[in-house]
Formats: structure tokens, C-alpha cells, sequence
């Protein structure tokens, strides 16, 4: 099984928008990094995000791609000062592949979390719109990180 942790695209200031959606910047990187994995035929069974706007935006282009028909939810939990315990022992219980779209600094602990056993670690520099691929081993086995892709390595 797999999961797929990603930092919501760049959003606008909150000056500009309190709501802070995704700028116009952000939306086009999301739908890059979107289209670069629907090419790859990945495939999710659902999308969680924070319920925060750009998260919400960011998991809608993202599941538009590779969870055609896939379930969209807010999830709590995720804010970015929030524990990783929650998501830690939900992802326990996953039998399919799942994109999670949240803040920083929460995803860069969460990985740290997965993969090390320490959330405080230094594992991956998460920029906006990057998807972290982890797998969980078999046998009962920990995580590992697969793959990190990052919007700037598709260009623009």
C-alpha cells in the first residue's frame, strides 16, 4: 500500500485573500504535477485534505487525475501545528493507496514520523505542490519513501 503525502500548491497572501486559495501559480503547478502522475497511471481510491481552501483546491486537481470517481474528504488533524498521531494510527488501518494534501510543518513530520520513528527527524524539504510517495513494507514492516516529486522538476 502506499500513500501520498503533498503540500498544498502556493497559495495567495493572506492581505490578499484571507481564505488564501491557490494563486494562479500554484493551480498551474498542482495541475503539472497532476498530469505527471496521472501519466505514470497512478491510481488513488480516495483524497483527504485539511479542509483549508488551498488544500481542498489542491486534492480536487489531484483527484480530478488519479481518483476519477475516488472519495474527496476534509479530514481533521491535519492542521499544520497539529499532532501526527491521529494520521499516524489511522494509517495503520489502510488497505489502499491514499493521497493526504496538509500544511507545513506537519507533512515533513508526518514523513520523518513514517519512515523514522521521530517526527522532529529531517527527512524531505517539502516546497508547495510536492507529493512525497511512501510504501508501506511487508510483513508488518515500517515505511519507506519511494519517490519525491517537487512542481520545479517538470518545469513551467
Amino acid at each position: 500500500m502506499r500513500i501520498y503525502l503533498v503540500q498544498h500548491g502556493a497559495a495567495v497572501p493572506r492581505d490578499e485573500d484571507p481564505a488564501r486559495p491557490l494563486s494562479p501559480s500554484g493551480r498551474e503547478d498542482v495541475k503539472r504535477v497532476a498530469s505527471f502522475l496521472g501519466r505514470s497511471r497512478l491510481s488513488v481510491a480516495r483524497v483527504i485534505h485539511s479542509g483549508k481552501r488551498r488544500a481542498l483546491e489542491t486534492a480536487l486537481l489531484l483527484a480530478e487525475v488519479v481518483g476519477p470517481g475516488s472519495v474527496v474528504e476534509a479530514a481533521t488533524g491535519l492542521e499544520p501545528e497539529d499532532s501526527t498521531d491521529r494520521l499516524a494510527d489511522a494509517v495503520d488501518g489502510w488497505t489502499e493507496d491514499t493521497v493526504v494534501v496538509g500544511h507545513l510543518p506537519f507533512m515533513g513530520r508526518m514523513v520523518a514520523r513514517l519512515v523514522t520513528g521521530n517526527e522532529d527527524a529531517s527527512v524531505v524539504h517539502y516546497m508547495p505542490g510536492t507529493v512525497v510517495c511512501l510504501e508501506r513494507g511487508g510483513n508488518g514492516g515500517g515505511w519507506t519513501i519511494v519517490w519525491v516529486l517537487r512542481p520545479e522538476l517538470l518545469g513551467g
